[in-house]
């Protein structure tokens, strides 16, 4: 059976709390605090549970509106970034949804809110209940600060604003993490993330738990598991570090990297010619719950900015550095 690739082509949530977004300012949030909104988790429904206000929903939920207007959140982007596709999630609300939505930006180094001038990313749209609406946006400009309004009132589960974070040229020249999300490194495509999406090995820090890694499932038949990512342009490599923490019964047994420097490829020309790439690492043992470091001696000259993690056969591991010279 062919496996299914999965791929990302490079979009993040520009709107997951670990970039640093945070809602600032919110018209109402009554029944259900408006930071929910951009929570990471998938939005569950506890029944019976009631607080003070109501009805315990897992997402942002305005009061009945009886006066003229509209509820609206804005959001501080962690990241200035591009959006390329949004999801509207009113996973849960049902009934109390709202009836359209629409999502405006800026790009302001202000945070008051009387200085935001804002220009449209998606017009109003219907909504309907219990359901994930998927958008693309044709504004391609970069935004610091996204304006999310809801019509008249109502809740939303999760609004994910998928992009990529605007490239910064101020660590030219310097030795960086070149796996780094906050810098803009991204997945661009794997063969499987069934416990743990392969984005989170680029997170800063070191994981939580098991669920805040890459986990694949148990393979049954012969082969690995791999991931594309997209790294920062760079050279000169001279350390790279996989971590397995919390992996203590389901960390791969070695592992492998390849790396290219491409430009103007499609993800799926990426991933077609990937398996010819030249080593940066080759089968190398990896054990449980460790930061495992490696000293590269094979593309130390070499420039890359695509980066192949082949895990062998199977399992997790939570976080991935690379270290060189950004070009």
């Amino acid at each position: 059976m062919k496996e299914k690739i999965i791929f990302t082509n490079g979009l993040i949530d520009l709107a997951q709390p670990r970039l640093g977004t945070k809602v600032i300012y919110k018209t109402d949030d009554f029944f259900a605090s408006a930071s929910r909104i951009i929570s990471p988790t998938i939005p569950v429904f506890k029944d019976g549970v009631f607080d003070k206000h109501g009805k315990w929903m897992d997402g942002w939920e305005s009061r009945r509106k009886r006066i003229f207007g509209h509820d609206y959140i804005i959001l501080k982007l962690g990241k200035p970034g591009k959006i390329s596709k949004i999801d509207v999630d009113t996973s849960h609300f049902n009934g109390n949804q709202p009836s359209m939505i629409s999502v405006e930006g800026t790009f302001s180094n202000s945070n008051k809110i009387s200085q935001l001038k804002w220009v449209s990313i998606l017009p109003k749209k219907k909504v309907k209940a219990n359901s994930h609406h998927f958008f693309s946006v044709k504004n391609k400009k970069i935004f610091t600060h996204i304006k999310f309004n809801i019509y008249p009132d109502g809740g939303v589960a999760r609004l994910r604003l998928y992009g990529s974070i605007a490239k910064t040229k101020k660590l030219k020249n310097k030795k960086v993490n070149l796996a780094s999300l906050l810098d803009g490194a991204s997945v661009i495509a794997c063969n499987n993330e069934h416990f743990g999406k392969a984005e989170n090995i680029l997170a800063p820090g070191k994981a939580k738990n098991m669920g805040d890694g890459w986990e694949t499932r148990r393979r049954r038949d012969k082969g690995n598991d791999w991931l594309i990512l997209n790294c920062i342009d760079g050279s000169s490599i001279d350390k790279i570090e996989i971590s397995t923490h919390h992996f203590k019964g389901n960390f791969p047994s070695y592992c492998s990297l390849q790396a290219a420097y491409l430009s103007n490829k499609s993800s799926k020309q990426i991933v077609k010619s990937s398996n010819k790439w030249k080593y940066l690492l080759k089968n190398s043992k990896l054990s449980a719950n460790k930061t495992h470091i490696f000293k590269n001696s094979l593309m130390k000259q070499n420039k890359i900015n695509y980066i192949k993690i082949n895990i062998f056969p199977d399992g997790g591991i939570s976080r991935f550095k690379i270290f060189g010279k950004k070009i």
